[in-house]
Parts: structure tokens; C-alpha cells; sequence
């Protein structure tokens, strides 16, 4: 097995969501901090950017190999290391979970991440209200969806009593929630399921405060 590395900011939900992963399979990595505002962004610096040219985190690396995007790396960690599955055998319930975890991931995260909130400030003019209004709209509108969703087809996580992908993506989009002081009792099935993970060491190891570029 080559070492793995992982570039990650300790805040980056899509980082958070591969450090569970890891944590999951029981896999040991470097991690390598790359940090969103010091030396003007540390993701924007040429070294940074001939890994991954869209500047964003996370990126896992194994010898020379680099690969971008938090599902692919999740998708691409679950068939090399298939222990713990965390996509389930039959296609329709893999088709489920990937749905699941798309809600938050392709729905609630790319409209609050940090680069959009920063337009709204910098460019649109927005304070620190209008921001949180912008940021509990887009949550509220897809975390209502989600939690009806998790009516039909949650047990004790996401997707029956397993843990899966939608799991993984649901713990850091819950942590960004709270920071942002969206109101989580509308959604009693997310907040169950969220509290039952992160009593998990994987989900608890992999929290914001625990790693070591924690401000």
C-alpha cells in the first residue's frame, strides 16, 4: 500500500467527509494543511494549483497520483479498500445513497461554501446577516427535502442501519449548520442520525477541533 496524503483545512466540510472515510477503513495518512486566508491563500499558490488547478480541497494523494473531489476520493477509497462498504451491494440501494448523499453534497454545499459566501461579501456587498439568510435558505430548502426522505428509508443512519456514503456527507453539513446557527429541530430524523455518528471515533476523530490546524 503507498502512503497516503491528504491536503485538508481543518474547516473544509469536503475534507471532513474524506477524513471519516479514512477514519472508516481504518487507513493512516499524512495530512497536509492548506490553509484558505494565510499567505493570501495558501491553495492559490502555484504549488497547490499544479495539484489540483481548481484550488480547491480536499486531495488525496498516493506516490505521484493525485485525485480531487471528496466524492470521487470516497467512491475511489470504498473499491480499494472495500472494509467497511459504505455503498451498499444492489445498484437501486447504491443508486439510494448516491442520491442521499448528492442532496448535500451537489444541493447545500457548493451554495455555502467559502468562495461563494466570500463573493457575497466582497463583490455583492452582503454583511454578515444577509450571509446567514442566503446560507439558512439554501440548508433549509434541501435539509427539509433530505429529512423527508429520511422518513422512507432511514434505521439507525441515513440508509437503513449501515453506515454509508450519505453518512459521511451528512456530519459535516450538520457541523456547518450549527456554525451558522441554523435552527436543526424542523429536522428530527437529520439531528438523531447526526448525534448516533458522531458518537462513532471515525466521526469524532475526524472533527474540525481535532486536527492539527484547528485555529
Amino acid at each position: 500500500m503507498k502512503p497516503i496524503k491528504l491536503y485538508t483545512f481543518w474547516r473544509s466540510s469536503a475534507a471532513y467527509r474524506v477524513r471519516i472515510v479514512l477514519n472508516l477503513k481504518g487507513l493512516t495518512y499524512e495530512s497536509i494543511p492548506i490553509h484558505f486566508r494565510k499567505e493570501g491563500g495558501q491553495h492559490r499558490k502555484p504549488d497547490f494549483l499544479a495539484i489540483n488547478p481548481q484550488g480547491l480541497l480536499p486531495v488525496l494523494q498516493e506516490g505521484d497520483w493525485h485525485l480531487s473531489q471528496s466524492l470521487a476520493i470516497a467512491e475511489y477509497l470504498d473499491e480499494v479498500y472495500p472494509e467497511p462498504a459504505l455503498l451498499p451491494g444492489n445498484p437501486r440501494d447504491r443508486a439510494e445513497v448516491r442520491a442521499l448523499a448528492q442532496i448535500i453534497a451537489c444541493e447545500i454545499h457548493p451554495l455555502n461554501n467559502l468562495r461563494v459566501l466570500g463573493y457575497l461579501r466582497e463583490r455583492l456587498g452582503q454583511d454578515d446577516s444577509g450571509i446567514n439568510e442566503w446560507y439558512a435558505h439554501w440548508v433549509d430548502i434541501n435539509f427539509a427535502a433530505l429529512e423527508a426522505r429520511l422518513n422512507a428509508v432511514a434505521g439507525e443512519y441515513c440508509y437503513g442501519d449501515e453506515i454509508t456514503l450519505a453518512d459521511v456527507c451528512l456530519v459535516p453539513q450538520v457541523y456547518n449548520a450549527r456554525r451558522f446557527n441554523v435552527e436543526l429541530a424542523p429536522y428530527p430524523n437529520i439531528e438523531r442520525i447526526d448525534k448516533s455518528l458522531n458518537e462513532l471515533q471515525a466521526f469524532a476523530d475526524a472533527a474540525p477541533e481535532r486536527q492539527p490546524d484547528s485555529e
